[in-house]
């Protein structure tokens, strides 16, 4: 059994927790988020509450003022406690994913919940005033969290991370995590070091930043204390040790840094994931994705709902839009194209048009003289076939915003996969077939996540990404990131 042969005494490693950690930039960092975070929480419940107290003494249904104030302060507490005690402001979920984001709405239903519950039952009615507050606060506090990440990202490159983290395992397995932690784990981990299986030295990950290779798996809790790491990410373990994991648990003890065990199940999120032990056994149970039932109902009504609202609201662009390609060039406003929706069912996908009127027959001769690398995709930078007023619609993607009827009769989603055409669909590969298990969005992780600057295989795996683990959250917090790359475009063309 591999052991840490340079593990300093208990006593000793109890003293690093108030010392080490607090000298990293990272540690700085985290200290300064969570003292924002407290703080914007902290706004987001006054702002709530306050509309509470108003809505509650307009009606003056506590009899005055002061027990109103009492009350709203009292709910504002416990709202801003259970936030803590449910996980909002969990150190390890800060700056990516979008668990915090649940977190919020798990810990404000729980006290509303409550509340509802004593006013049921004591018949006090105090509960009214509160209809707005929650999803105001809600907002709010998802406002909060939205801000500090942007904050967090334009932050200068070499001090945005807020946690240290040591990676362990064999070289291939370690580079697979960094290689993973660096695509989509934003802010959160700075791998400051590995410590790998093989004997040398060196670097791994390669690229721009590669990573030092600081010592092998004998010693990770004396490398891990030296480089003040907040985590220590075991990739895999030696083949030859099986309680290498426990052993180097007992190791970190009172050092500080939390220990981690990537998984290679790959493209499986946290919400399809549970951990049952049975008889001191940790197993893993993976949920089997479903396509219909309850939750897939409860997106269509979303659908409905936003699609109806958006048509009405965005009718005077419409007009606006339809004018002004008019005037472009004399063509017609929309352009119908085929494309292939759930259970390959095809339909007829709507969009201002941004081409010229014989876009179709040029396309024949645009593919053999190009190749822009992309597989069955199929997009050139400098396309000759838009017009002057279709490259200002497709670098907003105002284009797209017709495809509202597509979602309102329902052939496509809010939020999805990219709708193919039907030629790319007959050259998919057998699995690329699961985009079709559930319709296809107007928005989607290929809209926030590059465009057309996506290849095909990256495309193809946010897709699969998508449509295995989805969650109406997730398509919040979508429909959000969208928002910001419409104001900000990358990959429209």
């Amino acid at each position: 059994m591999t052991t840490d042969t340079h593990a300093p005494s208990l006593t000793a490693r109890l003293s690093e927790r108030s010392t080490g950690h607090a000298r990293s930039p990272e540690a700085r960092l985290l200290q300064r988020y969570l003292t924002l975070l407290r703080l914007t929480d902290g706004a987001a419940i006054t702002a709530a509450m306050s509309i509470s107290f108003l809505i509650g003494t307009a009606r003056n249904s506590h009899g005055s003022a002061e027990v109103e104030a009492v009350y709203c302060l009292a709910v504002g507490l416990a709202w801003f406690l259970v936030l803590r005690l449910g996980g909002a402001r969990d150190r390890r979920l800060l700056g990516t994913g979008t668990n915090d984001y649940k977190n919020v709405i798990n810990a404000s239903l729980t006290v509303f919940g409550l509340i509802g519950i004593g006013d049921l039952v004591l018949s006090a009615r105090l509960g009214r005033e509160l209809a707005a507050a929650l999803p105001a606060g809600i907002a709010l506090l998802w406002f909060g969290r939205w801000a500090l990440r942007t904050w967090l990202a334009r932050i200068a490159w070499e001090t945005r991370y807020l946690r240290r983290a040591l990676v362990v395992g064999d070289r291939a397995d370690v580079e697979y995590v960094l290689r993973q932690i660096r695509a989509g784990a934003g802010a959160l981990y700075n791998v400051v070091g590995a410590a790998v299986t093989e004997v040398g030295t060196g670097h791994v990950g390669g690229g721009d930043a590669p990573v030092p290779v600081v010592c092998d798996v004998n010693n990770v809790a004396v490398a891990a204390r030296n480089l003040a790491a907040d985590a220590v990410i075991v990739a895999s373990q030696p083949r030859d040790d099986g309680g290498f994991v426990r052993t180097l648990a007992w190791s970190l003890e009172g050092c500080d840094a939390d220990l981690v065990l990537a998984s290679r199940l790959v493209d499986v999120a946290g919400p399809r994931v549970h951990f049952a032990p049975i008889s001191g056994l940790p197993l893993i149970h993976v949920e089997i994705p479903r396509f219909d039932g309850a939750k897939h109902s409860l997106k269509r009504l979303v659908d409905v709902v936003a699609a109806a609202t958006g048509l009405i609201v965005l009718s005077p662009l419409f007009l606006a839009v339809a004018i002004a390609i008019k005037l472009d060039d004399g063509g017609p406003v929309l352009f119908r194209q085929l494309r292939v929706g759930k259970d390959r069912s095809q339909f007829r996908m709507v969009k201002f048009r941004s081409m010229v009127t014989d876009a179709e027959a040029r396309l024949a001769a645009l593919r053999a003289a190009s190749d822009d690398g992309n597989g069955v995709l199929f997009k050139l930078k400098d396309d000759p076939r838009i017009t002057r007023i279709g490259r200002v619609l497709r670098k907003y993607s105002i284009d797209e915003l017709p495809q509202l009827w597509n979602v309102l009769v329902g052939d496509m989603s809010l939020v999805g996969p990219r709708p193919p055409l039907p030629s790319e669909v007959e050259a998919y590969e057998d699995h690329v077939h699961r985009r079709l298990y559930i319709k296809p969005g107007l928005t989607g992780m290929w809209q926030i996540s590059g465009r057309s600057d996506l290849d095909w295989e990256e495309s193809v795996r946010l897709d699969l990404f998508y449509v295995e683990n989805w969650s109406l959250t997730g398509d919040l917090v979508i429909l959000w990131r969208t928002v910001k790359v419409l104001l900000h475009p990358v990959g429209a063309y």
